[in-house]
């Protein structure tokens, strides 16, 4: 006999089912039981439905929400490694835009500290960018194979010099001036800072080098180095072979960034902070190309606003040929055609986008373009495939539209006026109406084409007498510095991820793929209802 249902049981109020007027309380209990724990009720709309284009037509972020998950883990462990390239991974899928008023020095420094990548603009000469990648180049290291020297016949205006060009003084002194040679000393800010005047500026450095140094032996391990370098309490570790020729250096101020940015995209072999620059796709970028390898450069950004072009796959290939060490993302792409052609030359990696930066009115002007909702799920779909990672560029206005371009297959983000505005980004700040600012222009504006040629390279359109533009020039509020705001998008993307009941971005992606993580479109006053509404007045403060 079955058991009779306990009047304490969840199912006691239960409803009887019309259709099943013979069904007893106990096996309505045992059917909805089996219900229960039958495992994930089908809710919402796989990805393929969601951008079903005969069904909903083009997508962008703002059309769609990710249904929650389970949640079983805290935020903090959301794990936000992503390939940027296909031989490059960065721990956080944040990339700066190669836009004028967003990624120099300073901007590419600081996004790779953190975590992502700062991709330096070309709208300057070949010696600027060469030298803004040099510099990215040089701000961290492991093992510096190439240090500046000096000889003991060398003065003390030579350091000087040094220091006043490359920001520091610590300069090993071998006997001919140059790496390989025998180790006769060092010369570090405390041997030169009270020696002023000519007479003493004139005093060779044989008479102020430090004698008395801490080195370590040729083969020595990075860990093991850094180890002795801390014991030392010295600024710099030499690194010597059997006969005491310098074959290296390890720079303290490199251990404390190593401390201070556990998350810092570096390169494996070398501990430098990771480098990308953008030229064009004309041959003489050909000459730029090999100024900024020989800079140290590490990615290349092919940037042109619709990469589908046969100058864009005569690059690649160039590329891939001369400089085999060096990955490209290539682009820009928003249909599979597209990136078909581009992955068949040998991109690395695909940038997709096509008229949906804030700035960009490439859709208005051109009639030419894709929603980027849509741009990113198809160019990811076949990219996937072949083991090609996405970069979503454009559209990205809040930290939940990297959750949904990620959602939809990106593996990072390029962000342009979201990063414009921050204490990095290139310009002078002003103020308008009590509002601090900085200007925001898109490369195809008609003030980026002024500047450089690089916007009209960019649109095809250096050789029109008419310039056409396909952006504008505008403001954005002071953000302060990118680390502070990156340390937002990082922590409330992992709140996302955490929402939606996934790990990390693969998990994300797989799990989309799979069909385990759903979506529902969202109309007009759905967008309404999900935004700030009904209120007298607000303030929105995004981070504290």
């Amino acid at each position: 006999m079955a058991p009779t249902p306990s009047s304490t049981s969840i199912f006691a109020n239960a409803p009887v089912d019309p259709s099943r007027h013979n069904e007893t309380a106990a096996e309505r209990e045992k059917r909805l039981q089996k219900l229960l724990s039958s495992g994930p009720v089908p809710d919402g709309l796989t990805a393929d439905e969601l951008l079903d284009a005969k069904i909903a037509g083009g997508l962008t972020y703002n059309d769609f929400l990710i249904l929650p998950g389970f949640i079983d883990f805290s935020a903090d462990i959301v794990s936000l490694e992503t390939q940027v390239t296909r031989r490059f991974k960065i721990k956080t899928p944040f990339l700066s835009s190669p836009m004028d008023t967003v990624t120099e020095t300073a901007m590419a420094v600081h996004m790779a500290l953190n975590g992502g990548l700062g991709i330096i603009h070309h709208n300057c000469s070949v010696e600027e960018q060469a030298e803004m990648v040099r510099k990215v180049k040089k701000f961290e290291n492991g093992f510096i194979t190439d240090p500046k020297c000096l000889s003991p016949e060398n003065t003390v205006r030579d350091v000087l010099r040094i220091k006043e060009t490359y920001g520091f003084c610590g300069i090993p002194i071998t006997s001919d001036g140059k790496m390989n040679s025998k180790l006769l000393g060092i010369v570090t800010s405390r041997d030169v800072d009270f020696l002023q005047g000519d007479a003493n500026r004139n005093r060779p450095l044989k008479d102020v080098m430090t004698i008395d140094l801490v080195v370590a032996q040729e083969g020595v391990s990075l860990a093991e180095a850094q180890r002795i370098l801390k014991a030392s309490k010295k600024g710099k570790l030499p690194i010597v072979d059997s006969e005491y020729r310098l074959t290296s250096l390890l720079a303290r101020s490199d251990l404390i960034k190593t401390r201070d940015y556990p998350l810092a995209s570096t390169k494996h072999s070398s501990k430098q902070l990771l480098c990308a620059a953008a030229i064009s796709t004309h041959h003489e970028d050909r000459i730029r190309l090999k100024a900024l390898v020989d800079a140290g450069l590490d990615i290349v950004v092919l940037d042109s606003s619709q990469g589908n072009s046969s100058y864009q796959i005569e690059m690649i290939k160039f590329i891939k040929s001369t400089y085999s060490h060096i990955d490209v993302i290539a682009g820009n792409v928003v249909t599979q055609e597209q990136a078909r052609r581009l992955i068949e030359a040998g991109a690395d990696a695909l940038r997709v986008g096509m008229g949906s930066g804030s700035i960009c009115i490439t859709q208005e002007v051109m009639a030419c373009g894709r929603p980027q909702g849509t741009s990113v799920y198809q160019v990811a779909k076949f990219a996937r495939q072949f083991g090609v990672p996405v970069v979503a560029d454009g559209g990205i206005q809040n930290v939940g539209h990297i959750t949904k371009a990620l959602a939809l297959g990106a593996s990072t983000v390029m962000m342009g006026s979201l990063l414009a505005g921050t204490t990095e980004s290139p310009g002078e700040y002003f103020y308008h109406e009590g509002k601090r600012l900085k200007r925001y222009r898109g490369m195809g504006s008609l003030d980026a084409m002024e500047k450089g040629d690089a916007a009209g390279k960019r649109y095809y359109s250096e050789g029109d007498k008419i310039k056409v533009a396909q952006g504008v020039a505008g403001a954005v509020v002071d953000k302060g510095t990118v680390k502070r705001f990156l340390d937002y998008l990082k922590t409330g993307l992992q709140h996302g991820l955490q929402d939606i009941g996934v790990r990390s971005v693969s998990d994300l992606i797989s799990s989309v793929e799979t069909g385990h993580v759903r979506f529902e479109r969202r109309t007009a006053s759905a967008q309404i209802e999900g935004g700030v509404h009904g209120l007298y007045s607000y303030e929105k403060r995004l981070f504290s």
